[in-house]
């Protein structure tokens, strides 16, 4: 299949290309990214006028809910949202059910989500068996099925021995470590420590569960200089932290979800279970150190933190309803919104959701690398087309993924995902 995509806006934060151009794609790959050859006689013509031209979206925190939580979500329900919101390359934690320690259960969500044609998964595999923070799990047989890294999910590890032995073995081999920084016993809270919480009666998380884990995961990754991705960093803190870490040049990256970015506690509103999310939303001070952190490189990249929950589990007392929201669709939106409100160029934008997190992944990728998060001639045709222009609702019935509950339903968002192709295959048209 030949598909050219002409009179687009094609913005590659990669190699830094922004000027109107065509791409060609042909069998699945990039042939040319400026003018099509002149032999070049395409199957489709995309008129992308009024449209950017972007790599495909990369999303480096979105749960899937399968295998075992197919009541909040399938994975045919979610690849879906994954396309509709632009996202060509996904990463799942492994805190399925079972635990993604074993190379069989990895193989078998790879292979289902390959039957699909939508987006790429790329899981992420159990630092430890069951993720009950005790037995490392065989690092090298789940990297042989597919595991771009390690995780721990939302369970932190009590024994700092365990976690050292894991980054010891995870430096060794060069694998990737993503660690959520969450101090075991200070982080049990539902809300953000703060006058709010008092007043509503909530069990807080205070920023010290950040910065503690914080302090302990560079402590280690000083003595065995282990790769490590910090996960959704939420307090003003927790930047200025990772900030010194970088300036020492230790080798971690950090992300920021899509909910702590936009939103704080205050809007928890009335007990609203929609805002029940991990991790809490804090203060307006820390929303605005991470919105100054995305856009001066201390965080790499934003995320949707896509966790599909079902009406039941969100129709419980705030404490009791399950976290988490859902959010590929919106990450186009709101990594948008985020751009308009602070100033940055489209291309500072797109690079947070695309060039970036396909950087944080780096040789995780395998023979993706290079091709992921970029329009690189001669690499995989993940593409989209996006809109910066107008606004949309966001509503239940727009939302493609089975998890209806959003702390943005009701927001008017600018910008959409107009089409989607992954590997030069249209996996989603808005037309």
């Amino acid at each position: 299949m030949k598909i050219l995509i002409q009179n687009g806006r094609v913005i590659d934060p990669a190699s830094g290309f922004d000027k109107t151009a065509d791409v060609a794609i042909a069998a699945g790959r990039i042939v040319a990214v400026g003018q099509a050859p002149a032999d070049f006689t395409p199957n489709r013509v995309i008129d992308a006028k009024g449209c950017i031209v972007a790599p495909g979206l990369v999303d480096l925190a979105a749960r899937l809910r399968e295998p075992g939580q197919e009541h909040a979500g399938m994975l045919e329900s979610e690849m879906a949202a994954a396309v509709a919101g632009g996202v060509t390359s996904l990463v799942c934690p492994p805190d399925t059910e079972p635990v993604l320690d074993e190379p069989g259960l990895v193989e078998m969500l790879r292979y289902r989500a390959e039957k699909l044609h939508q987006a790429r998964v790329l899981p992420l595999g159990a630092l430890t068996v069951g993720l009950k923070g005790d037995v490392l799990t065989e690092m090298g047989q789940l990297t042989a099925a597919g595991c771009v890294g390690f995780s721990q999910a939302e369970v932190p590890i009590a024994s700092t021995q365990v976690l050292q032995r894991a980054l010891q073995y995870a430096s060794t081999f060069g694998y990737a470590v993503w660690l959520r920084p969450q101090e075991l016993h200070l982080g049990k809270g539902v809300a953000a420590s703060g006058p709010l919480a008092t007043r509503m009666g909530l069990s807080g998380v205070s920023v010290a569960a950040e910065t503690i884990a914080l302090h302990t995961i560079f402590e280690l990754v000083r003595s065995t200089q282990a790769r490590v991705h910090l996960c959704r960093i939420s307090s003003a803190a927790g930047v200025a932290l990772v900030r010194q870490a970088k300036a020492e040049g230790l080798p971690v990256t950090a992300d920021v979800s899509i909910n702590s970015l936009h939103l704080t506690d205050a809007d928890m509103g009335y007990f609203d279970s929609r805002a029940r999310l991990t991790p809490v939303l804090r203060q307006q001070r820390d929303r605005d150190a991470l919105r100054a952190g995305l856009a001066d490189g201390t965080l790499d990249a934003l995320v949707s933190d896509h966790t599909p929950v079902d009406a039941d589990a969100k129709a419980l007392p705030f404490a009791e309803a399950e976290p988490g929201a859902t959010g590929m669709e919106l990450l186009w939106s709101l990594a948008l919104k985020w751009g308009q409100d602070a100033g940055l160029s489209l291309t500072q934008v797109i690079s947070r959701i695309t060039a970036d997190p396909a950087r944080v992944l780096g040789k995780s990728l395998g023979t993706l690398q290079g091709s992921v998060g970029q329009l690189a001639v001669g690499g995989v045709a993940d593409v989209c087309l996006l809109s910066d222009q107008g606004h949309w609702p966001v509503t239940s019935a727009a939302l493609r993924s089975q998890g209806k509950s959003t702390p943005f339903s009701g927001y008017e968002l600018p910008g959409r995902v107009v089409v989607t192709l992954v590997g030069g295959h249209v996996a989603f048209d808005a037309h």
